[in-house]
């Protein structure tokens, strides 16, 4: 089994098995999409832009205001949450929710699949 055959299992386990994700994916630095779980109707094109932007506001931000390396980018909508953490050297890993997500729940599983992701990538 490849590498990225992998960490789409990976992905798509974390879809289908912890509550109230809608989506995740893990997208290079530079916005590429490299691995997906999403509903047919998500662009991922634009999914791993806006993933790549969120992060590098976030590492810039954590730096400027002095707090440190960027751990994590949390948006908060009326509708769910957007979840963007370190993957691997190079590699983000993003997940969509709903609203009535509990959040200490996808961080755990986060962590978690973040730390499959390693080992694989």
């Amino acid at each position: 089994m490849s590498r990225i055959d992998q960490v789409n299992d990976i992905l798509r386990f974390m879809q289908s098995g912890t509550p109230d994700v809608e989506g995740c994916a893990i997208v290079s630095e530079d916005g590429l999409m490299i691995a997906s779980a999403f509903p047919s109707s998500f662009d991922e094109g634009r999914i791993a832009g806006m993933t790549s932007t969120l992060l590098s506001l976030g590492s810039r931000t954590a730096e400027e205001l002095n707090r440190g390396q960027m751990e994590q980018v949390f948006v908060k909508g009326d509708k769910g949450y957007v979840i963007v953490t370190q993957a691997s050297e190079g590699t983000v890993f993003m997940v969509l929710t709903s609203e009535h997500a509990k959040l200490g729940l996808i961080f755990l599983d986060m962590r978690r699949c973040v730390d499959q992701i390693r080992k694989v990538l």
